[in-house]
């Protein structure tokens, strides 16, 4: 059977896929570029691959050590986000009945209204009197503020748990840990993944708050390796894109070998 083809959403989605393709096809040109090519046309496909560009970021970055404080940062906030978070939704979300759980659900959830700029600098200074102004400290501050949009998230979904499956669990002798470790826990794995995605990118490429929390350059993530990369080789594009492409390549690489059960957490996550 013959299926026709709406060319407007067609066209549309082409002309999305354009949009994103061409500043990623530039990125990667120039990279690949000598200064003297990149003067000449910034649009044209590079005649001679100059992969010691790469080689050069790498060095002038110290590119491992950050990449080194990146991943642990974020490997630690995902385990402690959703390890923790899906406990506390998990408290929050079977006893809303009770008026101390739904006031902290509200006192959760208001958070999200709250911008991030009105609080940095009384942040900056506790982390900094207390002796957490690095990774630690940013990690800490990671799971806490991810706190207000994952409870949102996990409360609604774990009250889509039918509770007759934790009444059963409780009959056969389980505790409350051994209910939510053994029945509620696994149940989360879609939504895990969700929230384990949003909160991997969030860490890997957050900026702002490394910025004003790590004291010492030796903690320093991958942003804020472009940051001091680009204002002390700001002339050296060729350099700087290499960097940049160094910087987003683990992510793009992790997504790659993950997306089916990336896409599928999120799709089962949003049907459920």
């Amino acid at each position: 059977m013959n299926q026709r083809v709406n060319w407007p959403i067609t066209i549309l989605i082409a002309l999305g896929s354009l949009i994103i393709l061409f500043p990623l096809y530039i990125t990667i040109s120039i990279a690949l570029k000598s200064p003297q090519e990149l003067a000449e046309s910034a649009l044209s496909f590079p005649l001679n691959f100059h992969w010691d560009n790469f080689t050069r970021a790498i060095e002038a970055t110290n590119f491992f050590a950050a990449f080194k404080n990146s991943a642990l940062i974020t490997f630690f906030t995902l385990v402690f986000t959703i390890l923790s978070n899906s406990l506390v939704a998990y408290a929050i979300a079977r006893n809303m009945h009770r008026k101390l759980f739904r006031m902290l659900y509200y006192y959760f959830v208001s958070a999200l209204f709250i911008p991030f700029p009105i609080i940095m600098l009384p942040i900056v200074k506790q982390t900094s009197a207390i002796g957490l102004n690095n990774p630690i400290g940013l990690t800490i501050l990671y799971v806490v503020y991810g706190m207000a949009m994952n409870i949102f998230i996990y409360v609604g979904y774990i009250r889509s748990i039918p509770v007759e499956l934790e009444e059963a669990a409780i009959m056969d002798g389980s505790s409350t840990w051994g209910v939510f470790w053994k029945v509620i826990f696994p149940l989360l794995t879609p939504i895990n993944a969700t929230i384990g995605i949003l909160t991997c990118l969030w860490a890997w490429n957050d900026f702002l708050l490394p910025l004003v929390i790590l004291s010492d350059s030796a903690d320093y993530t991958l942003p804020l390796v472009q940051y001091v990369f680009q204002t002390e080789f700001g002339t050296d594009y060729n350099l700087a894109f290499a960097s940049y492409i160094l910087s987003m390549a683990p992510m793009v690489i992790i997504y790659l070998f993950a997306q089916r059960w990336i896409i599928g957490g999120v799709v089962k996550g949003a049907i459920k």
